[in-house]
């Protein structure tokens, strides 16, 4: 592993991106990452965080036209609720914050802990939970669906709203919108290492996948001998397909679990556009990367947001974060 000790591997990554992106405001001790012109007169704040090791998520989102500041925590621990707090005065302008929560255990309490403390303090919060994950319901880390893919959507869609200047009940309700629109599957190849650890956090025999991984490791539907991408799209589409049951065009994310290169991603997803274009189901845009990750888990997953005039016009608005950017 490229680090120097399981303990400081947070602390290094932060002082890294402080020092690749300047236009960024790194507080390595209190671990809060926020846009440098935050707070932004009569916008909206956006604040999301999580467990370290799904980078780019959610550090590499903070930036015009997506969030305002991310928090994040230990290696797949939810950042506390003063990070949060920290977060949300940072880019509080007057007109509320919006937090975005993946549906975990520890992410939901440190949220809504983090939002009684903040409004104590004279903020007005607002809560978006994702929990698009079909694969399962109640988990290792969760009441109801695991938060995965969606997130991403939720936060750009979300963050263009907030930079049009629309209020904080608007924005809201964009991001319930969104993640009611999306469901997602992923599957693992191999299983990730965390730092601490430093073997597989779980037992995937060579020549087996696990079809419905979670981004921690967590156990799926089922476990099965290699598949091809041919059959893998097959299977993952279908599952979210048969929840979501889409009636207009989808945006579409083939995400990378962290090991899978993109020569590999790039297939998968024209077998993706395939099963799609089999089900008669448009496509409005598509993005193919590793963007919701699992430390060195080799994999992917897939995440259908199905949209209409006013959410796509929100995706395709410009955003400039180190992670995702167009239109700036």
């Amino acid at each position: 592993m490229l680090i120097n000790v399981p303990e400081t591997v947070v602390a290094d990554a932060l002082r890294g991106m402080a020092a690749a992106h300047p236009e960024l405001t790194v507080d390595i001790e209190n671990r809060v990452v926020v846009r440098r012109d935050a707070p932004v007169a009569g916008k909206v704040g956006l604040v999301s965080g999580g467990g370290s090791g799904h980078e780019p998520l959610h550090g590499g989102f903070v930036g015009r036209g997506m969030l305002s500041a991310a928090c994040p925590g230990e290696v797949f621990t939810s950042p506390v609720p003063d990070q949060l707090v920290r977060a949300a005065a940072a880019v509080d302008s007057g007109e509320g914050v919006l937090f975005v929560v993946k549906n975990y255990t520890g992410d939901v309490l440190n949220f809504e802990m983090a939002a009684e403390l903040a409004e104590e303090e004279g903020v007005r919060i607002a809560k978006v939970l994702v929990n698009d994950d079909v694969a399962v319901t109640d988990s290792l880390y969760t009441a109801g669906r695991r938060g995965t893919g969606a997130t991403l959507f939720v936060e750009k869609i979300a963050g263009a709203a907030a930079d049009e200047g629309a209020p904080l009940e608007r924005i809201e309700a964009i991001g319930r919108q969104v993640n009611e629109s999306s469901r997602s599957f992923g599957v693992a190849l191999s299983a990730c290492t965390t730092p601490a650890k430093g073997s597989p956090t779980f037992d995937l025999p060579p020549g087996e996948l696990e079809l419905g991984i979670g981004i921690h490791g967590e156990p799926g539907r089922e476990r099965r001998r290699m598949m091809t991408s041919h059959e893998i799209a097959d299977f993952a589409v279908d599952a979210v397909l048969d929840d979501l049951r889409p009636r207009g065009p989808v945006l579409v994310l083939v995400n990378g679990m962290g090991a899978t290169p993109l020569l590999e991603l790039y297939g998968f997803g024209a077998e993706v556009h395939r099963v799609l274009a089999e089900r008669r189901v448009p496509v409005a845009r598509t993005l193919v990367g590793n963007y919701v990750t699992s430390l060195d888990m080799a994999g992917a997953s897939v995440t259908f947001c199905q949209v209409n005039e006013e959410l796509l016009r929100l995706w395709d608005a410009p955003v400039n974060t180190p992670a995702l950017r167009w239109g700036c």
